[in-house]
């Protein structure tokens, strides 16, 4: 075999090993956002990976989830003059996960946080319940897709934005839920 027959056999190795940790990701353009322009991440990869829920309707299907996103996203930049939707990610209990500001970017989520992690949430409210399995697998799995592409350090730290700020979101049960899942920080 050729070198460049290598490479190119490594290479699709390497990316059938990412694409399996990730969820399906609906992009800005898929889901229909506005455009908009938001600052580079200064701390990369992102230490911190703040969890939240959207406190509001939550969706099952692809037009719903794509609707939400753009009712969100006008919200925070009409509604709280943003310069974007604040969520780097948020994942549907269609079991897909919908680029925000995406890898990279500053989110609008956490103060405090906003300038050294990934801001994901779940579509809803997850008070009384928690997302359901689609959601949850999503949702740990685009934080694993977030390290091995380098967005995420490995050690990173999960939290609540409750942690973070004085708000009753990512719900009290979705909260009680991340609590249990790895690399969760009760200290901060």
């Amino acid at each position: 075999m050729n070198k460049f027959a290598t490479v190119l056999v490594l290479a699709s190795i390497c990316l059938a090993g990412v694409s399996a940790q990730c969820p399906r990701i609906v992009t800005r353009a898929q889901w229909g956002a506005r455009a908009a322009s938001t600052a580079q991440l200064p701390i990369r990869p992102a230490p911190w990976v703040v969890m939240h829920h959207t406190a509001g309707a939550s969706c099952t299907t692809d037009a719903a989830c794509a609707q939400q996103m753009r009712n969100i996203q006008s919200f925070h930049m009409d509604g709280n003059g943003w310069a974007d939707i604040g969520y780097n990610f948020l994942v549907g209990e269609n079991g897909a996960a919908y680029e925000g500001r995406g890898w990279g970017r500053q989110g609008a989520h956490a103060p405090g946080y906003n300038d050294r992690s990934v801001g994901m949430g779940v579509i809803g409210t997850f008070t009384n319940a928690i997302p359901n399995a689609a959601a949850r697998t999503a949702a740990r799995n685009l934080i694993t897709c977030g390290v091995s592409l380098g967005h995420i350090a490995s050690n990173y730290w999960l939290i609540g934005h409750r942690q973070a700020v004085a708000t009753a979101c990512p719900g009290n049960a979705f909260f009680n839920e991340i609590r249990t899942w790895p690399r969760f920080n009760p200290n901060v």
